[in-house]
């Protein structure tokens, strides 16, 4: 999945420190992450069955609209999922109001450069 951004290296820290994922590139205008299970995984797959990441990438433009794609996080019922909303808030992220109404199972966040995801309710799957 690629992001665009005013600032690929800074929003790559940002969502590497919020999921726990590893950089393995970077450039002035390009950063990839992947979670930290994929490097060996990776050396053992073809090309077309390489496991997800995010890449950021550098535009002149700023974030304008809500996002038509936007990330899910869902954490384990194992989880304290109102402490996880208030780590990724300490972060850097903000709420964000995209029309939800209050009795959604689900909280917006925006990460620094305000692209919206949720935080799902907890879940066992």
């Amino acid at each position: 999945m690629v992001v665009e951004t005013t600032r690929p290296r800074e929003l790559a820290a940002w969502w590497g420190e919020a999921l726990g994922w590893e950089q393995v590139y970077a450039a002035d205008d390009e950063v990839v992450i992947i979670p930290p299970w994929a490097t060996e995984l990776s050396q053992q797959l073809p090309f077309h069955r390489q496991p997800p990441g995010l890449v950021f990438v550098l535009v002149e433009h700023e974030k304008a609209t809500k996002n038509r794609l936007h990330l899910d996080l869902a954490p384990h019922t194992s989880d304290d999922r109102d402490a996880e909303i208030e780590r990724l808030l300490r972060l850097g992220a903000t709420r964000a109001d995209v029309g939800q109404t209050d009795d959604v199972s689900w909280t917006v966040l925006a990460d620094p450069d305000g692209n919206e995801f949720c935080v799902l309710s907890s879940r066992d799957r």
